[in-house]
């Protein structure tokens, strides 16, 4: 599908968006109707673009050539779902694996936390040093801790 607008295309959305502005400024019957038409040109203009690149799609996807394209393109909607912030994987660092099961991480998360809120840590006392942070209005309140 064509990723540039039409000349005609572009024209109809600029006058569109002037009239928009018009009425914005000066609510006169005259300049909501004109608004009205160029939405409706717009509107049309757009629909029938995008049924002309359709078409053009499906023909070239009709050809030899066309027939791998489908394939990328499924390929590249498959990616665009995936969430990259999204944990598959973590490293157990007790057994030196890694753990791809849901439930093993699920575990592992269960374990670390228990670890860190029950006080199994294996640091037990944490110095805390005065700190600044700059462009905070509590900077001179804020702490920080401090490695020794």
């Amino acid at each position: 599908m064509a990723t540039c607008i039409r000349k005609d295309v572009q024209k109809a959305l600029k006058e569109k968006k002037e009239c928009h502005k018009r009425v914005f400024h000066d609510r006169s019957t005259d300049n909501i109707e004109r608004y009205k038409v160029a939405k409706k040109i717009a509107k049309r203009a757009v629909s029938e673009a995008k049924s002309r690149a359709y078409d053009d799609l499906y023909q070239r996807l009709s050809t030899k050539e066309g027939e791998k394209d489908v394939y990328k393109m499924a390929r590249i909607r498959d990616r665009k779902t995936w969430d990259p912030n999204q944990v598959k994987c973590i490293k157990d660092d007790t057994r030196d694996q890694l753990l791809v099961k849901e439930e093993d991480i699920k575990l592992r998360w269960r374990e670390y936390f228990n670890n860190l809120f029950n006080g199994e840590s294996e640091r037990t006392d944490f110095p805390i040093n005065i700190g600044l942070h700059q462009g905070s209005a509590l900077s001179p309140y804020l702490f920080c801790l401090g490695d020794g």
